[in-house]
């Protein structure tokens, strides 16, 4: 596809953070069984994700998200893009790992002006996803990521990780 629209792009991401938080989202899902995030503010200095899940992390799961995030950089996976129609977009499976559901890429999250072509972002064989913001060319050029802290809301099961990659 050589002259692709794709919607207007209002925001100027800082790549290695929005990478990362690609990768974060699918050590989320992966982990907890939970949908990708459902609030994010992704930043040079400091980023925020919250994620709706069953129960509040401990210490324990919160080191293996750190470590799992690390790991995932220092793979050096590539990312690379591949454009789709909104109907093929709808087909597509993508498998998080062996023993785990498959999940069905969809338009629920699409804004309702969503071009016809969709470009998928994807990391690797480990996450893919609907997106048009920058990115890295591979993960290790992320750099380090750091947990900053963590916030949990009982109430709305909402759990909050503070980050920064250096």
């Amino acid at each position: 596809m050589e002259d692709v629209l794709l919607n207007e792009h209002n925001k100027e991401e800082f790549p290695p953070a929005h990478t990362a938080e690609h990768l974060l989202n699918q050590v989320m899902v992966r982990m907890f069984g939970c949908e990708r995030s459902c609030n994010a503010h992704v930043e040079r200095k400091k980023s925020k994700i919250s994620w709706i899940v069953d129960h509040k992390p401990d210490r324990k799961e919160e080191q293996t998200i750190e470590r799992q995030m690390n790991e995932l950089i220092e793979a050096n996976l590539p990312v690379t893009y591949e454009f789709v129609t909104r109907a093929e977009l709808e087909g597509i499976v993508f498998s998080a790992e062996e023993g785990s559901p498959d999940s069905r890429l969809s338009l629920d999250r699409l804004p309702e002006d969503a071009s016809e072509t969709i470009r998928l972002v994807r990391i690797g064989d480990y996450d893919v996803c609907p997106c048009i913001g920058k990115h890295v060319r591979s993960t290790a050029q992320i750099g380090r990521f750091e947990m900053l802290g963590t916030n949990w809301d009982n109430d709305k099961r909402s759990f909050r990780i503070r980050f920064k990659v250096v």
